[in-house]
């Protein structure tokens, strides 16, 4: 009969192993209590945090696009004359004043052009002489019928007739003289000259293709083009048919520019023409504007960014660029709540507004987002709300121990 109870111990046994067991739980259990739950959210340290309180404000809108310099007045150089290209008078690719000489033609043809219209002019004048001499002897003599009706007629005729001549020969003369001061082709504006396209020795055609010798570029002031899409124009439309988005007085839009290297440049360009229609190959429309280039800085065919600037965002929320952390899955903030704890808020992004970032969508106002500290947070940790002295207080005390 002692075989079962040492194989199964008795009752009494059995209930001081649990009693043990729980008394064991207790006095290893947190101070919160044997039998409760364990917070651990109130196990977490505060951890110390500056925040930003989001209020709605106006803020520049700020519009990005790739844009390319060109000449506000670029004129090619044609020859109006046939002849050979004796001198090049330009270094190629420099800066040029108006009414310089660029290219001298074979001077000699024209000359005896001129030398033989000239010489006509002269056999005129002495054909004119004769018959203004002639005209005035006939005269008192059909007044006084010593000669006949007929002989006036023909003084007088051969007088306008020599009197016409002269006329076409000075009209051929001062053609010659035109065409010899084109062999002397000069730049129709101040500007920079371009590469000469053909060179001394060769013959010019003046309506061919080789009466282009080159072009001169007008630098100062310069145009900024670039291209806006049918989409862009629509999204900004019907932003300020929603009032995200007021245009300036006057509807005076500014455009900044940014070269290729990333420095500003320091003159600011005025918005001066829109194309009223679209391009129906690349489905946009140019815009221009005109900018001030003293030193000669833009330079036609350059790539820069340009910054269309002149509208507004009524009522946008702002926060600091270093507040906003880009994931995987979009861009997020922590919020510090009401409760004290740190929220994640998946946020959507818009421009960067200097150091700020516009957020379109996740932020209301009065929203508390936490710009120093969080890289230390989790979803629901504890914070506590200091001022930027505070923070750094704290952070020098903490590196001093």
């Amino acid at each position: 009969m002692e075989l079962p109870c040492l194989i199964y111990p008795n009752r009494l046994n059995r209930h001081r192993l649990f009693l043990y067991a729980a008394l064991a739980v207790c006095l290893l259990a947190p101070l919160g209590g044997c039998g409760k739950k364990t917070d651990q959210k109130a196990q977490l340290p505060v951890t110390d945090v500056v925040a930003v309180t989001v209020q709605p404000k106006t803020v520049p809108a700020i519009f990005p696009f790739v844009a390319q310099i060109q000449s506000s007045h670029q004129v090619d150089v044609m020859a109006r004359v046939n002849g050979f290209l004796e001198k090049i008078s330009y270094q190629e690719g420099e800066p040029v004043k108006q009414g310089q000489v660029l290219f001298v033609l074979d001077k000699k043809p024209f000359v005896a052009a001129v030398n033989a219209a000239r010489a006509a002019v002269d056999i005129r004048k002495s054909q004119l002489f004769t018959a203004k001499a002639s005209l005035d002897r006939i005269k008192p003599l059909a007044d006084q019928n010593a000669a006949s009706k007929s002989d006036l007629d023909n003084a007088i005729g051969n007088y306008k007739t020599a009197e016409a001549g002269l006329q076409q020969d000075q009209a051929n003369l001062d053609k010659a003289l035109l065409d010899l001061s084109y062999t002397s082709i000069a730049s129709p504006v101040s500007g920079v000259a371009g590469q000469a396209l053909m060179r001394e020795g060769s013959y010019i055609a003046a309506g061919s293709s080789s009466a282009k010798l080159t072009y001169v570029a007008k630098l100062d002031p310069a145009w900024v083009d670039f291209s806006v899409s049918q989409n862009e124009q629509a999204k900004m439309r019907q932003s300020v048919e929603k009032g995200e988005i007021a245009r300036p007085k006057d509807n005076r839009f500014t455009v900044d520019i940014e070269l290729s290297d990333g420095r500003r440049y320091p003159q600011a360009g005025v918005v001066n023409f829109a194309d009223p229609s679209f391009n129906k190959d690349t489905g946009t429309y140019l815009v221009r504007a005109e900018i001030p280039n003293p030193k000669a800085v833009l330079r036609p065919g350059m790539f820069v960014k340009a910054y269309l600037k002149g509208a507004t965002r009524p009522n946008a929320l702002v926060v600091p660029q270093r507040a906003v952390q880009q994931t995987s899955n979009g861009h997020v903030v922590f919020v510090a709540n009401d409760k004290g704890l740190a929220e994640a808020r998946p946020v959507v992004v818009g421009e960067w507004l200097d150091n700020d970032w516009i957020i379109t969508q996740g932020l209301k106002a009065g929203d508390k987002v936490i710009v120093d500290g969080f890289m230390k947070l989790a979803p629901g940790a504890p914070v506590k709300l200091v001022t930027p002295e505070e923070m750094k207080t704290s952070a020098q005390s903490a590196t001093a121990k």
